[in-house]
């Protein structure tokens, strides 16, 4: 009998004839099942261990499966929710009575001016973004008469949003400032300690909110920054703080301003709701106006997402009032070293947008009479918010709904109580009882004030 090895080839090559011996047919039929079993397995085999080596060999296998954001997790959360009463009130995002968002009628209109532009080009913006969009953003923020920008004094480059003019900034303290230390109110945004942390600053806290009066902790913030080493930055919300709603008084704001300057402390505002608090725009820039009539230096970080609507075009604005014209602009040189290793430059569109209308007397007037109407309509759902847990006779103290300003109100409730209203309720909100106040409608108040009265009569 031929050898084993030779049969294997003769059945594999299919050379074997009709007239081989029936016995040699079946050894040759139980060779080429063999042989292709065998190949199967092998084949499937490969293909395991490929797989197999692609997941557990990965050179991020280490990596572990980050928490949801906080904030940006609410949403998550909540778009899973299959409930028709569902209610999102976490992010913070300006709907209509509708329950929509908004694109303002002055936003469409500039849109049409410029898409209707056949001269407008897709070219780069140089590193510090478009000029007229600075121009009047510092114009707004600090007014048009300023003698910080008379004097040249100001230098301003356009960021991505509040978050990126925030980030640039800190990166140039970083680098450039001899304490890397600023202080942060406690609680805040909750981005602001990741950000400044990253960009190479130790972070502090300062006292702000007081829980038992749902107010300003005015006494504790004086003495935090009163013992707060001298040069050290601090971070201050221009108007309708995030999360709480409590701003000072101006009479507060001037003896802020007295200490701090008495300390050579460094202000720092975050300006994310111009004109969206009280509905005027110069009202709300009062704060840092205020600070810049001294002929102090200062940061400003603004923002046109909630003001303008413009959340997804992400544009905002750094400002730095200098002492003089010569120290601002080498300030803004060392500011395109920060801004071109991080993004290169800006986005035109966003920016185009804003410049437009700032520019133009009819549009601007025409924004803000719309932004009133966006003021209005949240200080309308505080007070229908605060008749209706007065109606139902809620226990507790609720008139710091209509105390508070801005965006955001600070409940009170707690996480317990949160988590009874998300489970029971479908409301949704982050775990600290912040609400937005932006997310209401006149038919979404009932709902809500139901959800609150069961939780503080149910829920300790």
């Amino acid at each position: 009998m031929r050898p084993l090895f030779d049969v294997q080839q003769t059945a594999i090559s299919g050379s074997s004839t009709s007239n081989s011996d029936p016995i040699d047919r079946r050894i040759n039929a139980l060779v080429r099942h063999l042989v292709q079993s065998s190949s199967s397995a092998m084949a499937d085999s490969l293909s395991a261990s490929a797989t197999s080596s692609l997941h557990s060999d990965s050179v991020f296998a280490h990596v572990v499966r980050a928490p949801e954001d906080p904030i940006l997790g609410v949403t998550v959360a909540f778009n899973k929710d299959p409930s028709p009463n569902k209610l999102n009130l976490g992010v913070g995002a300006y709907r209509t009575e509708e329950g929509k968002p908004l694109v303002l009628n002055v936003v469409r209109k500039a849109e049409h001016q410029l898409v209707n532009d056949s001269s407008r080009v897709k070219e780069y913006l140089p590193i510090v973004g478009l000029a007229e969009f600075n121009k009047q953003s510092a114009k707004l923020i600090f007014g048009a008469d300023s003698p910080a920008i008379l004097e040249n004094r100001v230098t301003t480059v356009q960021c991505l949003s509040g978050t990126g003019s925030l980030r640039v900034g800190g990166e140039f303290l970083a680098r450039h400032y001899h304490e890397r230390l600023i202080y942060i109110p406690l609680p805040t945004w909750g981005n602001h300690p990741k950000v400044f942390t990253l960009a190479g600053l130790s972070v502090k806290t300062y006292r702000y909110y007081d829980p038992s009066t749902r107010g300003l902790d005015f006494q504790g913030l004086l003495e935090d920054l009163g013992s707060a080493p001298s040069g050290a930055v601090v971070l201050l919300h221009a108007c309708a703080h995030n999360p709480t709603g409590v701003d000072p008084t101006l009479e507060q704001w001037d003896q802020i301003r007295k200490l701090m300057r008495s300390k050579q402390l460094l202000p720092f505002f975050d300006s994310a709701y111009q004109g969206f608090a009280s509905g005027s725009l110069d009202a709300d820039a009062q704060p840092v106006r205020l600070f810049v009539a001294d002929g102090g230096e200062c940061f400003v970080a603004q923002s046109y997402a909630k003001n303008l609507g413009l959340y997804g075009e992400r544009v905002g604005a750094l400002s730095i009032v200098c002492k003089n014209a010569d120290v601002a602009s080498r300030v803004e040189s060392q500011l395109k070293l920060v801004i071109r290793p991080m993004y290169s430059n800006p986005p035109i569109h966003g920016a185009s947008i804003v410049a437009t209308i700032l520019k133009d007397r009819d549009l601007f007037n025409e924004w803000t009479i719309e932004l009133k109407a966006m003021a209005d309509r949240i200080i309308s759902m505080r007070q229908q918010l605060f008749d209706a847990l007065s109606a139902r006779g809620t226990p507790g103290e609720w008139s710091h709904i209509i105390k508070q300003i801005g965006m955001f109100t600070f409940t009170g409730l707690n996480s317990e109580q949160v988590s009874f209203m998300t489970k029971e309720y479908h409301i949704y909100m982050t775990s600290d009882g912040r609400i937005s106040m932006a997310g209401l409608s006149s038919r979404t108040v009932p709902h809500l004030a139901d959800a609150i009265h069961a939780a503080v009569t149910r829920v300790v």
